[in-house]
């Protein structure tokens, strides 16, 4: 008789937002079925039905960094579901001060907002009974933060790497050198079995990257 397989402890799902397709992320621990969702840039009918279609009590918001398909109704979700905000890294201030002015750039709904806590490279934040780790990973925004869980090898990435490509570095206060640091240095010795969400597109894994990414491929990089 074969045993029933245990239900992973973390869990994530992925809901595409904005007109941009952002991959806002509902992550929850199923032990105490508390989640958060990452990057909850707008189109919240939608993150209310994943609510409701998942069953989880919603505990914070995580930001991994301030642009508007990121977070330009992070603050406004915030206050509906009275919970608190957790990051970025507070050198993307700059960028959250000017959601009000990008949402009508973009035609996105944006809120200025103050975290209730920034994130800094080594902090930890708590999803129920589930523990993340926060990287700082400046370059496509200087404040980026990656959450990694360890345990079931996922990390959510934002706009640092994508399969296939990395995150832009022309928008102000870009750095493209900072940005190969951070996926060099910061992510990959997490360990090339770690599939990672980005924040637009599919789903790849750091190993994947290392040896077919056209930009930060060992090869590449060699």
């Amino acid at each position: 008789m074969t045993q029933p397989t245990a239900e992973p402890p973390f869990k994530v799902a992925i809901i595409p937002v904005t007109p941009l397709q952002q991959n806002c992320t509902l992550v929850w621990c199923t032990k105490t079925m508390k989640g958060a969702f990452i990057d909850a840039g707008g189109d919240l009918d939608k993150l209310r039905k994943a609510i409701a279609m998942t069953g989880v009590t919603i505990e914070k918001l995580l930001v991994t960094h301030g642009h508007i398909d990121h977070c330009g109704s992070v603050g406004i979700f915030a206050r509906e579901l009275g919970v608190p905000i957790e990051g970025p890294h507070e050198d993307d201030r700059f960028w959250i001060s000017r959601l009000d002015e990008d949402g009508q750039r973009y035609g996105i709904d944006g809120e200025v907002f103050e975290p209730n806590r920034w994130l800094g490279h080594g902090d930890k934040v708590t999803v129920g009974e589930v523990e993340l780790d926060v990287i700082h990973c400046p370059g496509h925004t200087p404040g980026h933060v990656v959450f990694h869980h360890a345990p079931t090898r996922v990390a959510i990435v934002g706009d640092v790497l994508f399969q296939g490509s990395i995150g832009r570095t022309d928008f102000p206060m870009g750095n493209h050198q900072d940005l190969i640091d951070s996926i060099t240095q910061r992510l990959w010795p997490l360990g090339n079995d770690v599939t990672f969400v980005p924040g637009h597109g599919p789903n790849s894994t750091f190993g994947r990257e290392r040896q077919t990414n056209a930009y930060v491929s060992d090869y590449a990089l060699s």
